[in-house]
């Protein structure tokens, strides 16, 4: 099953994604409204997935916006790839490194994301990251995949210059815009393995990035885990997974964004994620 989140009416409505259009969940369940943070945590969406299989009167060609606008947490992790950390020339961390985005930092599927005026050096990141399913502390590798309600693509755009001014990443990592993610939250029975999920992002047309999550140092599993370990996770919580090698600061030369780029990251099972630079 694929969860959006959808522009309706003048409000923001979780749906079900289908071949032929979106399906209202909240409609679906019989209720006046829902969002999809609300209904991840309601542990309804098993319930949701057999009403959709018999409906059969989508909404065609909707606004899709982020499919999770209200997380409490965005938690990016840093050089979780071989080959990305390889190519940085930095031994795998024996622990995860991670860092914050904030809401204003996502952006739906097709969105025009502005550079920001303090950067000069913005570059893509494709990811895929999961979004927490049940409130979670402390959990054990073994359990931790329960606690996943589904996946999506992100990309985490990053003001290198702004990034490396300090010794903390994150204000490279906050600028409106620079966490483009969907096109839909992927439920696991769709998403595949969690370990051999594979992405690639194309700027403007050429291959840039192109990857497995069989690649990462910390697989998915073992993210929950630890970050469980360190704080409680609770339902809609976004865990982004890191990037694979190729992005545009290691290149030689250098590729960084410009005003009218178009990047696409796009899994065999996870969708496509199309933003364009302003």
């Amino acid at each position: 099953m694929k969860l959006v989140t959808y522009r309706a009416d003048d409000s923001a409505k979780a749906g079900v994604q289908t071949d032929d259009g979106v399906l209202d969940a909240a409609e679906l369940l019989g209720l006046d409204a829902i969002g999809v943070r609300e209904l991840i945590a309601s542990d309804r969406l098993a319930e949701l997935g057999d009403r959709a299989a018999a409906e059969a009167d989508p909404i065609t060609d909707p606004e899709l916006l982020p499919p999770l606008r209200d997380p409490d947490k965005i938690v990016c992790i840093g050089l979780n790839y071989r080959a990305h950390a390889a190519e940085a020339g930095i031994d795998p961390p024996e622990h995860p490194t991670f860092f914050a985005k904030f809401r204003n930092a996502l952006a739906p599927p097709d969105a025009t994301v502005e550079l920001p005026a303090a950067s000069e050096k913005v570059d893509y990141e494709a990811e895929v990251a999961f979004v927490i399913g049940r409130r979670c502390k402390e959990v054990e590798p073994d359990r931790a995949l329960d606690a996943v309600a589904g996946y999506m693509l992100l990309n985490d755009l990053s003001a290198r210059d702004l990034q490396f001014a300090t010794p903390q990443w994150m204000p490279g990592k906050v600028f409106d815009g620079s966490a483009p993610c969907g096109p839909a939250i992927v439920t696991p029975d769709e998403a595949g393995a969690p370990d051999a999920i594979e992405f690639a992002l194309d700027l403007n047309g050429e291959r840039m990035q192109e990857a497995s999550t069989s690649d990462l140092i910390f697989s998915v599993a073992e993210l929950v885990a630890r970050l469980s370990h360190w704080m409680t996770l609770e339902p809609g919580d976004i865990v982004s997974t890191g990037t694979p090698s190729g992005v545009g600061s290691v290149r030689d030369p250098q590729v960084w964004l410009k005003p009218g780029d178009e990047i696409v990251i796009s899994s065999p099972t996870l969708g496509e994620l199309r933003t364009t630079i302003a």
